[in-house]
């Protein structure tokens, strides 16, 4: 297996991406060989000062002169920027001499470079991004979670059949269950666009559709897929994110106020450090972009080295499950056009 690691995306590149490079190397076998792209001389500076190896056969760097910045209009930018680290490992992945893509970069630039590039899976209009949340039984999906914020009722059908296919073949789910976002669990709530959306879902064939689910249940509620368009889901996990830094800062600082706490805090490190793990975007590495014509995971821009190797993971695993062929296969037996009921 074969992946594209854009080398240069993200706060901390290139450093954090050679770190998880290495890490990856390390600890994934199937992972047959990992291309470096990005500034030829940059990464070997850096490799050389983490101890990576380039004559090791399982490694290389292929030079890509151009990055594209965090801030910059992602489609915009890629069709003037053409030998970017992200075009060129998506080009990689086009071409099939690279089996999956992994970026912590512009995520604006990714998205726009894997639709352009690699095009959209047959019955999918919008890829959508498929990022995870821990709850009280495992991990929920939010899909969108921000490559489509202009999304339409049919869209997110198509995401739930997508989200579907990747909690079942990915993660292990028998019976994946999906939910709307919603103003209230009630079949009559919510705007225009989520009742128009509810009603083509309860006629989707192939989906465990439980109907409108509210903020709480994303970490109270058995559920494996949270659909929403990707403005909702793009400030959802923000807050969400953000809120637990807030916590965390709180907890730290009335721990370290008083000397019985920090007695305490020593006692129960074990349980910080499980829940630390569970709680952190690291843990879970990257996010799918399903619908696309290839595998394309888009990390957090300010990934760690462990967040970069669990993302590669990622790749690894969607390419070996081979989810695209799933979602193909998901839509092709629904065998129904999807349009609306308006």
């Amino acid at each position: 297996m074969k992946v594209a690691l854009d080398a240069m995306g993200g706060d901390h590149a290139p450093a954090v991406n050679i770190g998880g490079a290495i890490d990856a190397l390390r600890y994934y076998s199937k992972l047959e060989h990992l291309y470096l792209v990005g500034d030829q001389v940059i990464l070997e500076a850096e490799c050389a000062k983490q101890g990576l190896d380039l004559r090791e056969a399982r490694v290389s760097i292929v030079h890509a002169p151009e990055v594209i910045g965090m801030a910059e209009p992602g489609a915009k930018t890629v069709r003037r920027k053409k030998l970017s680290s992200i075009s060129i490992a998506m080009d990689m992945v086009k071409e099939g001499r690279a089996d999956a893509f992994v970026s912590a970069g512009n995520t604006g630039a990714a998205v726009a470079a894997a639709t352009l590039k690699l095009r959209t899976l047959p019955g999918v209009d919008r890829a959508g991004i498929a990022s995870a949340l821990p709850n009280e039984y495992g991990l929920c999906h939010i899909l969108d979670a921000g490559a489509n914020p202009d999304a339409k009722p049919e869209h997110l059908v198509a995401y739930a059949v997508m989200g579907t296919a990747f909690a079942r073949n990915v993660l292990g789910v028998k019976d994946p269950k999906v939910g709307l976002m919603s103003n209230g669990e009630e079949d009559e709530k919510g705007t225009a666009f989520t009742k128009e959306t509810f009603k083509l879902l309860k006629q989707t064939p192939g989906i465990h559709f439980v109907g409108n689910v509210e903020g709480g249940d994303l970490f109270e509620t058995e559920l494996d897929v949270v659909l929403c368009d990707g403005f909702v889901g793009n400030i959802m996990l923000k807050t969400v994110e953000a809120t637990a830094k807030a916590v965390s800062k709180w907890l730290k600082t009335e721990i370290k106020g008083n000397p019985l706490r920090l007695c305490g805090a020593v006692l129960a490190q074990g349980a910080f450090k499980a829940l630390k793990e569970k709680s952190s975007y690291e843990t879970y590495g990257g996010s799918p972009l399903l619908g696309v014509n290839g595998v394309v995971i888009i990390a957090h821009g300010s990934s760690s080295a462990l967040a970069v190797r669990n993302a590669i993971r990622v790749g690894v695993e969607t390419v070996e499950n081979r989810v695209n062929l799933r979602i193909e296969e998901a839509l092709a037996t629904m065998n129904v056009t999807v349009t609306s009921t308006e």
